[in-house]
């Protein structure tokens, strides 16, 4: 059960659509719910008319995802559910957008949905602890991270490092939806603080995700600094983006709130170093000098210092791409994520038709 299009281009979707993708390979079938996107909170008028649907397609478990368990929450506090809940946590209660005052209200619907999840389970171990600082029990917490598998690249799709560093050294690569914890705006000033012959930036994802800041970012990049510097891609299809990440030299996301950063996992997975704030979840995905350079998180200058020590540096790249490749590949693959995924739902639905 989430909200809107499932098949938006971002970390949590692609997670709900891999591990559905396998669910008949573990004896189960994965039926999408969505919430319609309403101003927030009004979403909630529509819960029970989700549950009902659920039911009515034959759901023996609900598995709830971070983005709706604010909608469905009010609800689960007044009656018990008559199908079991499983929380799915890309974010901490309350989320990531939005002020203050918008955050503290989800946080505490997410909170009487949570309570009546049999299981919750995160996509991180950073994202576990904050919940055990919060004050929810460790026993109920499962961490199911994301694969680090990608889809494999058509050959019809694939781009070499010649190609896309376009006569510059190296072709560094960021992959997020245009948001402003995303810290594109401090990669698009680094960028420009650099020599003109470095770096070409290529850039994909929803420009559309937050319209307003996206106006920012396109100003930005039209700039006559940063003129020729940076491709736009808009979101794209997982081969197509595989495809860039087969062809960067270097992988970039100055991420100021990441719960687990799929991306980052991808591109470790196929040999590119990363370079991103010292934030969020990445400093236990990276060690700094090993798999990739950790900057302080909105220290602009360092971050373009981190850039142009890999742009400069042949044998530095090679190195941490390989050690970035080898950390890798001891996470699980998508098929490993949804072997846990549904064992845990399996669990719950087997304690749930006992009683």
């Amino acid at each position: 059960m989430t909200v809107g299009d499932p098949d938006r281009l971002t970390g949590g979707f692609l997670y709900q659509r891999r591990i559905a993708a396998l669910a008949p390979a573990h004896g189960a079938r994965v039926v999408v719910v969505c919430f319609p996107e309403r101003r927030f909170p009004l979403a909630a008028l529509d819960a029970p008319r989700m549950l009902r649907q659920a039911r009515a397609m034959g759901a023996r478990v609900v598995v709830l995802d971070s983005l709706a368990a604010a909608y469905l929450g009010p609800w689960l506090a007044l009656r018990r559910p008559k199908l079991p809940v499983v929380g799915l946590l890309h974010q901490p209660p309350g989320g990531l957008e939005g002020g203050r005052p918008r955050r503290a209200v989800q946080r505490a619907l997410d909170q009487l949905a949570y309570r009546r999840a049999a299981w919750l389970i995160a996509a991180s171990d950073t994202l576990r602890e904050r919940l055990i600082d919060s004050g929810w029990e460790a026993g109920h917490i499962l961490v199911v991270r994301p694969g680090r598998d990608v889809i494999a690249v058509p050959a019809d799709m694939a781009l070499s490092r010649r190609e896309m560093r376009a006569g510059r050294h190296i072709a560094a690569l960021c992959v997020a939806s245009w948001l402003p914890h995303k810290g594109i705006l401090d990669l698009l000033e680094a960028l420009a603080r650099l020599p003109g012959a470095l770096v070409t930036l290529h850039l994909a994802g929803n420009e559309q995700a937050d319209p307003q800041f996206g106006a920012r970012v396109r100003e930005r990049v039209e700039r006559v600094d940063l003129a020729g510097r940076v491709v736009r891609y808009g979101a794209l299809p997982p081969e197509e983006v595989a495809a860039l990440y087969a062809g960067a030299d270097v992988f970039v996301l100055p991420s100021y709130k990441e719960t687990y950063g799929t991306v980052y996992g991808e591109a470790m997975a196929l040999g590119v170093p990363v370079v991103g704030w010292r934030a969020g979840n990445l400093p236990h995905l990276v060690e700094h000098g090993r798999e990739g350079l950790l900057a302080a998180a909105g220290d602009v200058a360092e971050l373009a210092g981190a850039l142009e020590r890999l742009a400069g540096d042949d044998t530095l790249r090679e190195r941490m791409g390989i050690a970035a490749r080898e950390r890798a590949a001891a996470w699980p693959t998508w098929d490993d994520s949804a072997t846990a995924f549904f064992a845990t739902l399996g669990e719950v639905v087997s304690r749930a038709e006992k009683q």
